[in-house]
């Protein structure tokens, strides 16, 4: 289920509409599909699998590291390029960073308070509430500060390091290494250009002619190994098409895909569909889909997501349902599930349901919001303020937070497990006054 998570409270759909601000978008079908681009020059990095690749929803052309286990990329970026190698070499690049010890140096400063709230990153809240890599993101990725910015930059020394350690990632990979000539190339004059007309990506990783030489002739000299690629080409068209179809108007895309029967231009059309919306064709599109791919559980959760939104909800927990058989370790789907469930009057079904989607995706504040409103439908009260106290740490609203926590503390046995999780989002939140 395609969802914008704003850096405000408020998590939109954006099938509904896509919010104003910039957000982290959460999708399981995109996260999965950039897993699989990214994998194997995750694993020539040397990288734990615990590396995961996050969507912004922001049209600029821009892509950083968040922390050694998040990289970010912007959809602009994602929708801009053409092919999944250069997907790939953007992922190399910003992997190198990470494997090269490039962030070493970051924590320090980022750990102040007075920088925290300036960039936006809810440290203090992330490692109180969750940890990893899903832990205060979606703040990270909304700031657009100059803190941010100069956070996040690199040295030119830095770059030409993440340059020859990326190439040699594609060439390990199968990957051709001219991609990330051709990434350059698309930002080459930009140095040229005042702050505000450059892409962001410029202005964090400094570009210079020289540099593009050096790719290029490094990118000579380096033989890719032959590897099968059509699964990275396949899962990175499915993520792009979804993401595209989602983000840019209806009529646009109808218009693109015309007659294409292609998979993806019937993902992208049921889509367009959606959000007209007509519900008739969009399901029927999703079910073609669903007919020719019946183990997809990506298909059965968007035809979930159709239904839901359709107010259609027992239907919608039927599709959800089977999502969620197909692909039992994806939270993000079982959160549909439990959405739906919501919808549908089925309270303590949905409350099972959120909170195992709880166990394995605790930063999730979308997840958070449907769990605090099953905990208060089951007469949980004090439950339901730690849901929201956490929603509230993880979208950097601290203050919020401590006042949610102070009421759950009041409310839940000392020492229980609620209590325990109320008191650590109020000691984040003391940590930050």
């Amino acid at each position: 289920m395609l969802r914008l998570l704003t850096v405000v409270l408020s998590v939109v759909c954006l099938t509904v509409q896509v919010a104003s601000a910039r957000g982290l978008i959460r999708d399981a079908e995109i996260e999965f599909a950039l897993r699989q681009v990214a994998q194997p020059i995750l694993q020539a990095a040397g990288l734990p699998g615990s590396t995961r690749i996050y969507v912004i929803n922001d049209d600029s052309m821009n892509a950083f590291v968040g922390n050694a286990r998040a990289i970010f990329l912007h959809s602009g970026l994602l929708i801009r390029l053409d092919s999944s190698d250069e997907v790939q070499a953007v992922i190399a690049h910003e992997a190198a960073h990470i494997a090269n010890g490039h962030l070493t140096r970051r924590p320090a400063a980022a750990r102040s308070s007075q920088t925290a709230a300036a960039i936006g990153l809810a440290l203090s809240a992330a490692a109180a509430v969750a940890g990893g890599a899903e832990a205060g993101i979606g703040i990270a990725a909304g700031s657009a500060s100059a803190a941010q910015r100069s956070l996040f930059a690199h040295t030119r020394a830095e770059e030409a390091s993440a340059d020859q350690s990326a190439l040699r990632y594609l060439a390990a990979a199968g990957t051709d290494p001219q991609a990330a000539v051709t990434v350059l190339k698309r930002f080459e004059g930009q140095e040229y250009l005042s702050a505000g007309r450059q892409d962001p990506y410029v202005r964090t990783h400094p570009l210079s002619r020289d540099r593009i030489r050096a790719v290029e002739a490094f990118a000579g000299a380096v033989t890719p190994r032959q590897r099968d690629r059509s699964a990275v080409d396949y899962w990175h068209a499915r993520a792009v098409g979804k993401l595209s179809a989602f983000l840019r108007a209806p009529s646009w895309t109808l218009r693109r895909v015309g007659r294409d029967t292609s998979e993806v231009a019937a993902l992208r059309r049921a889509i367009a569909y959606h959000r007209k919306p007509d519900a008739r064709r969009a399901i029927a599109g999703i079910d073609a889909l669903i007919a020719a791919r019946p183990s997809d559980a990506f298909y059965h959760e968007l035809k979930g997501q159709f239904l839901l939104e359709s107010r259609q909800p027992g239907a919608a927990v039927a599709s959800y349902a089977r999502a969620v058989q197909l692909a039992p370790r994806e939270p993000l789907i079982r959160a549909g599930l439990g959405r739906a469930q919501l919808a549908a009057g089925r309270d303590a079904e949905a409350l099972r349901t959120l909170s195992a989607a709880r166990s394995s995706a605790p930063s999730d504040p979308s997840l958070l919001r449907d769990l605090a409103t099953a905990h208060a439908r089951a007469g949980q009260n004090g439950l339901a303020s730690v849901a929201v106290a956490e929603r509230y740490a993880v979208l950097g609203r601290m203050e919020d937070a401590r006042i949610q926590a102070e009421r759950a503390l009041a409310l839940l046995p000392r020492g229980s497990s609620g209590w325990l999780r109320a008191e650590d989002v109020l000691s984040a939140a003391r940590q930050r006054r």
